[in-house]
């Protein structure tokens, strides 16, 4: 259903889910209505059903002359392909202002900060190709989950992700760099560059994690400016980007746009140690090559030691 009307591509998930014989009573019902007055979907659904069909009767027997286990695969390959191109979305109230959340059969695909929820639909549904739909109920559970999180009652979200809005090869090595940095810890858009193992993609790596699809599951929130200061959040959204670092116990500073460097602990490369500050010449030391930390529990949980010479552990910072 390329060139679909709308209200086709609105209906298209429980069209096949319908197929399958697993549309839920209402959602068959509003698609019973549907086809009532839209041959081009009825003939849709006469496809699906011969491909659902097709599939069942593979799994019974096999076709006579042809490889079963072939055929088989192809045909549920056909299949799983129609059904993870769905994307369902569900827009939600949070602390931070109204998000979207977008979910495939694959996992979360989309984290939006709104300003307009119709442009934010709109968009999405240009980005899947009118393959959506609103399903708040089937994204709830994820909500929930990112409350939690903003609530400080979980450091993690670990949600599948579906990267198919990740530009290219490339940002997709930089999100995965980036969802590597723990929770209540940041380091510099060189920093990241450097563990990508291109240093001098500063700028470049900077722009990926600026059109990062699914923000806060992978923390470009941790990535902050080579001088400590909070920048390019999400187009501009620095007062977010203070929020999420503020609650994770990143110290920033009060009415600033950096965080207090003098203030977190340090790790300096890939040591299994950490230290304050001053120790050696740690203060004096680009972000590039630092790993800074809010407090000494989140350095430990990485299994960090403290510093056999500058001992953050019987000299901690003070809070």
């Amino acid at each position: 259903m390329t060139d679909a009307n709308p209200t086709c591509r609105e209906i298209e998930r429980d069209l096949v889910a319908m197929a399958a014989g697993e549309a839920a009573s209402g959602a068959a019902r509003v698609v019973e209505r549907h086809l009532a007055r839209c041959r081009e979907c009825r003939d849709e659904l006469e496809r699906y059903r011969v491909l659902e069909s097709m599939v069942t009767d593979l799994r019974r027997e096999p076709v006579p002359g042809a490889d079963p286990a072939l055929s088989r695969a192809e045909l549920e390959s056909r299949l799983a392909d129609i059904r993870a191109r769905m994307v369902a979305y569900g827009i939600f109230s949070s602390p931070l202002g109204k998000i979207l959340i977008a979910r495939s059969e694959l996992g979360i695909a989309l984290v939006e900060y709104l300003n307009s929820e119709k442009a934010a639909a709109s968009y999405l549904a240009q980005l899947a190709g009118g393959e959506v739909r609103e399903d708040k109920a089937g994204v709830e559970m994820v909500y929930h989950e990112l409350l939690e999180y903003l609530d400080r009652r979980r450091t993690r979200l670990d949600w599948p992700l579906d990267l198919r809005w990740a530009g290219s090869d490339f940002q997709r090595r930089v999100l995965a760099a980036t969802a590597e940095l723990p929770y209540g810890a940041v380091t510099s858009y060189a920093g990241i560059a450097r563990r990508i193992g291109t240093p001098s993609a500063v700028r470049a790596v900077a722009q990926a994690l600026r059109r990062n699809p699914v923000p806060i599951v992978i923390p470009c929130h941790r990535v902050i400016g080579n001088d400590g200061d909070l920048v390019g959040y999400a187009g501009n959204r620095i007062s977010l980007k203070r929020t999420l670092l503020s609650l994770e116990g990143v110290p920033v500073a009060a009415r600033g746009r950096r965080i207090e460097r003098d203030h977190m602990y340090v790790r300096a490369g890939a040591d299994t140690e950490y230290c304050v500050p001053t120790c050696g010449s740690l203060s004096r030391q680009s972000l590039a090559g630092l790993t800074l930390f809010g407090s000494r529990g989140h350095a430990e949980s990485l299994g960090l030691t403290p510093c056999a010479s500058c001992r953050p552990d019987l000299h901690p910072l003070s809070a």
